[in-house]
């Protein structure tokens, strides 16, 4: 059932693609990438990173999506450990790549970090992120909801009753910390 969903997804990506604004890193880059990306405004609560970055409403930021879809199909028959040691790695192999689509932006003066939002609990903070809790509540069930379908695809065993459903969070990483781990700066680029 999985796998048909899946396909059927692979058929839908392309449309929802187009219609989301949205730009693969490997355009840019050449490089195999799990990131797709598209510039937008911050509209939550003010957040300051742990870098001092302040992003604050209206800020630009570049909003990280998962290739969803192709992640998927890359990890059908892998077990849960497996997969989010496959992500783990692929995240990290992808922020170099983000980090130079960010320093050679028509907008990088503008840009003040990145964003994504997520179900994954572990493992963000050794690749840099900061998680911040979503704190509009009905955008936290909007999400809760649009997110659930990933979820549930891309575990091993379906959710039992008693497992909670995790709850949605940002994940920020600023700028000059993206550029600074990825070594893409000789220099702060502001």
């Amino acid at each position: 059932m999985k796998q048909r969903i899946i396909q059927v997804w692979s058929i839908l990506d392309p449309i929802y693609f187009f219609f989301t604004r949205l730009q693969c890193l490997e355009q840019n880059t050449k490089n195999h990438n799990v990131f797709r990306v598209r510039l937008t405004r911050y509209k939550g609560r003010e957040v300051i990173l742990s870098d001092g970055t302040v992003i604050k409403k209206n800020d630009l930021l570049v909003k990280i999506h998962f290739h969803n879809v192709r992640i998927l199909k890359e990890m059908q028959n892998f077990d849960n450990f497996k997969k989010s040691v496959y992500l783990y790695k692929k995240i990290q192999e992808s922020l170099p790549n983000l980090a130079f689509f960010i320093i050679h932006h028509k907008n990088k003066n503008q840009i003040k970090g990145i964003i994504g939002i997520t179900f994954i609990d572990r493992g963000y903070k050794r690749l840099g992120f900061e998680s911040v809790p979503l704190s509009n509540r009905s955008y936290l069930w909007f999400k809760r909801i649009t997110l659930f379908p990933i979820h549930v695809l891309s575990s091993s065993k379906y959710p039992s009753k008693r497992k909670k459903i995790p709850t949605p969070r940002y994940l920020f990483m600023s700028k000059d910390a993206i550029c600074e781990k990825c070594g893409a700066l000789t220099k702060k680029v502001s």
